[in-house]
């Protein structure tokens, strides 16, 4: 193999690919990315087995070829390297070695064998639909925040993909919960979605499918199946094993009765909560909204430090309430909201709240409430 391209090229594409490599691997060709010139193009893979992102770039190929490399020490390589400087990259003589050389610099790493690296991306997809990235970026971004980082509970561990059928209409609806606070989200099906299984999609997948749809202007090509997805934007394709298992059945925990409507300005109440969380333990950070006609008082009591308080105006004429919330999770939730308000639909101190996305329609958000 001997291929030679701009150093900004091999960045970029190196940059899409190596993030999938875990630093700490116990089977050594996983640590390593797959290099592979052929006509005019240098292929690029890296995989963790459950993940793997393909990428190909424009290269003067001299040799084809290929083989795999260190992909983290590849990138640092190529990242120091000076910006619009050539590169080349060769195999030496015995086929022992890579070399990398620009100007002046030159470096070598060992190889393993092409033939040991792990190909996840065969197999059938059933079906397959293409949208804008923004409409998929918009679906991770309402809801990512509330994946369940516990282990045990695997099946919470991703996003609930899947599409319904509403007054008539089709949706690709997300949904994602820990147990704690519940997000759903939702844009027309897009043409092939319909009927397409219920997946999970697993969170470090998420993670790069955000990456991966960052370009407003782009279109995304998905392809699923029972257990793998597949998305194209451009040049770069990820495919990702989906999490085995089912998702619960989340409409049973989103509230239908909750008759107390409160209506506030997202922003003042979002730094309102702030404000008062600051004096909250890293325990307990609850902070209590005092609900009475026309106002709330946002307070904290932490028994360590001291208290907070801050009244602000509101659209509220139910009865009176007092209702404990997670600062965080008020503060994740209130982050996402598109609109200038934020509405609660409230039901008692121990029932959970649900918030309206004032200018997404399909967009709720339920969060259970603290005992203060």
């Amino acid at each position: 193999m001997r291929v030679t391209l701009e150093q900004s090229n091999l960045l970029k594409s190196l940059g899409h690919v190596y993030r999938v490599v875990e630093r700490r691997n116990t089977i050594p060709i996983l640590s390593n990315v797959l290099l592979k010139a052929e006509g005019s193009e240098l292929h690029l893979k890296a995989t963790d087995l459950d993940l793997e992102m393909f990428e190909k770039t424009a290269a003067n190929v001299e040799q084809s070829g290929a083989t795999t490399v260190p992909a983290h020490m590849l990138y640092e390589i190529i990242r120091k390297l000076p910006s619009g400087s050539e590169v080349m990259l060769s195999i030496d003589e015995d086929n022992a070695k890579l070399s990398i050389r620009s100007g002046r610099s030159s470096f070598t790493l060992q190889m393993l064998p092409v033939e040991d690296f792990p190909d996840i991306s065969a197999g059938e997809f059933s079906h397959s639909f293409s949208c804008a990235t923004g409409e998929i970026r918009a679906l991770i971004s309402q809801t990512q925040f509330a994946i369940s980082t516990e282990e045990t509970r695997y099946y919470l561990n991703g996003i609930f993909l899947h599409t319904v059928e509403e007054e008539g209409e089709t949706h690709l609806r997300a949904v994602a919960t820990d147990g704690h606070r519940l997000a759903r989200a939702q844009i027309g099906a897009p043409d092939g979605s319909q009927g397409m299984p219920g997946i999970i999609v697993p969170r470090k997948a998420v993670g790069e499918i955000q990456r991966l749809v960052e370009d407003p202007d782009a279109a995304v090509h998905v392809e699923l199946s029972d257990t793998k997805i597949r998305m194209s934007v451009g040049e770069t394709v990820l495919t990702s094993k989906l999490i085995d298992g089912t998702f619960p059945d989340y409409n049973r925990v989103i509230p239908t009765g909750n008759d107390k409507q409160l209506v506030m300005e997202r922003s003042t109440f979002a730094s309102a909560v702030d404000r008062v969380s600051t004096i909250s333990s890293e325990r307990g950070r609850a902070v209590k909204l005092s609900l009475s006609e026309g106002q709330m008082v946002l307070s904290v009591n932490n028994p360590d430090s001291g208290t907070a308080e801050e009244e602000i105006a509101v659209q509220y004429s139910a009865e009176g309430i007092d209702i404990g919330f997670n600062a965080k999770y008020l503060l994740d939730i209130t982050n996402q909201l598109s609109g200038d308000e934020a509405t609660f639909m409230l039901s008692d101190p121990g029932s959970p709240t649900l918030i309206h996305d004032s200018v997404q329609a399909g967009t709720i958000y339920v969060l259970m409430p603290m005992r203060v």
